[in-house]
């Protein structure tokens, strides 16, 4: 059982995978409307593909054999919009998803299977058609629950060109923001989350708690979920530095954390990253390519930005819902994913996999990167796939992967021009050596032994490329590649 302001220990050891709901699975025990999009077209900004929760838990079996033990999944309540963000009802699973029948049968398999379930809290803002707003668009001035928001002026302007006259994020009249000074408001977001937290469910991930601006709120939050269940895992959605929030351990455990998913892509992918898959997004930045100083010292400054206990809870990301997918974004490269893998899942914190990324599913921007998984075999890159799979399965069998002990080897601060990294990991005695190329070139690295308890290298991925001397071991890295060692 996780103390009140340390993230639970199961985080660490996790392996998560985000879902889509809408496009994951869709099972044939669930009666869908007519006018679904075609499952295989490209995915629209309106369009419903039908993925269900069913559909998920009937797809359990493949996310354990991939070494999944975590989900996230894209809000689930009752919407107007197929990503579900634009909630209706906080306390109805939407229908086409289920409903709150289905949900209950999907936890309940997952949790026989050891796999944990972290919902999409959208706690900002609500929908053009959740009850209380709907009340005021029909009521006006006289609505009881005018003062749930922000309204600026009579009429509301819910439609058409003109601009939103009460507060709505980011000036989208679909989203009209909560008044969450209001006590009433904020009791009721608290028992939304008080009440999936009872039914089950092992965690909150967070959407933009930073516009919740309103003192204590997060602080209450975090309290009243862990009195249920102390050790749920409550992540928020901050593409900056999260310190204010994470730090001290009284909001959130941890952050999705952009600044490692940016500082691996402009390494791993560099020039090869495609200019159109950037975002209008100052924490969204992936050019220019950087080389391996730059990175490590990214790195350096990102692991001296949080806590140990932090680190080791923050949910790290190759992409998202949010942004286009690692290997379009990549150009299509495969050995970018590859090393990008590499580099996420031989790092602390929890590794989340974007559904599909794991089989080459590829996506520009929104609404791209959002199509349907492809269950048809015959069209995965069963070559990745593997890499996933066995770079998963080494950081389940070595302590060393999960540790928070990351020690950078090579190179040194500011020595530019190499684009070889070498890092060890520890844990309980185990050593382990990370070494990625993103060069066009092979390079290498002569590793005093003397420093370590062993006098070999191990192999444990990768090829084998170390010449050992009489105190040393020489590391040569062929371009666009990686390995990993134990040393024995």
């Amino acid at each position: 059982m996780a103390a009140f302001n340390e993230p639970p220990a199961w985080v660490a050891d996790a392996v998560f995978y985000q879902i889509f709901p809408d496009r994951f699975a869709r099972s044939p025990r669930l009666d869908k409307p007519n006018g679904l999009e075609h499952w295989d077209s490209p995915p629209t900004h309106h369009g419903y593909k039908g993925g269900d929760l069913l559909g998920i838990a009937e797809r359990l079996g493949y996310l354990s054999d991939l070494g999944i033990t975590a989900l996230y999944l894209n809000p689930i309540f009752r919407s107007g919009s197929n990503h579900r963000y634009h909630t209706h009802d906080y306390y109805q699973v939407d229908p086409l998803l289920g409903g709150n029948e289905a949900f209950v049968e999907f936890l309940d398999a997952c949790h026989e299977r050891g796999i944990r379930v972290v919902l999409d809290g959208v706690f900002n803002h609500s929908s053009r058609g959740f009850f209380q707003f709907h009340d005021v668009l029909e009521n006006g001035a006289g609505s009881p629950w005018a003062d749930w928001f922000h309204i600026y002026d009579w009429p509301l302007h819910p439609y058409g060109e003109q601009p939103a006259n009460y507060g709505a994020w980011w000036g989208i009249k679909a989203l009209p923001k909560f008044n969450t000074d209001n006590p009433h408001v904020r009791e009721y977001l608290m028992q939304v989350g008080e009440h999936w937290m009872r039914l089950g469910i092992d965690g909150w991930r967070l959407d933009v708690p930073e516009e919740i601006q309103s003192p204590g709120f997060w602080e209450e939050f975090r309290e009243r979920m862990r009195a249920i269940n102390p050790d749920a895992y409550i992540v928020g959605e901050i593409w900056s530095n999260a310190a204010s929030y994470i730090a001290d351990g009284t909001r959130f455990d941890a952050t999705m954390n952009y600044p490692l998913t940016t500082a691996i892509i402009a390494f791993a992918a560099g020039s090869r990253v495609d200019p159109e898959q950037t975002l209008d997004n100052p924490w969204y930045v992936i050019t220019p390519a950087i080389d391996a100083a730059e990175y490590n010292d990214r790195i350096d400054r990102l692991l001296a930005s949080y806590p140990e206990q932090a680190h080791l809870a923050n949910l790290n990301l190759l992409d998202s819902h949010d942004t286009a997918r690692i290997r379009t974004v990549a150009g299509g490269d495969v050995a970018a994913v590859k090393l990008a893998a590499l580099l996420l899942l031989t790092f602390p914190g929890a590794p989340c996999l974007y559904y599909g990324t794991e089989v080459g599913m590829e996506g520009a921007r929104e609404p791209g990167s959002r199509g349907g998984f492809p269950w048809d075999e015959a069209t995965w890159d069963t070559d990745l796939q593997t890499t996933f799979r066995q770079l998963i399965a080494l950081r389940k069998d070595h302590p060393a992967l999960r540790a928070p002990d990351y020690r950078r080897l090579w190179p040194p601060p500011a020595q530019h021009g190499t684009m070889l990294t070498v890092v060890e990991r520890s844990a309980a005695g185990e050593k382990i050596i990370v070494a990625v190329n993103a060069g066009d070139e092979p390079e290498a690295f002569t590793l005093p032994l003397s420093d370590f308890p062993g006098n070999r290298l191990e192999i444990l991925w990768g090829h084998d490329t170390v010449e050992h001397g009489d105190a040393t071991a020489r590391l040569t890295i062929a371009p666009r590649s990686g390995s990993i060692w134990r040393i024995a």
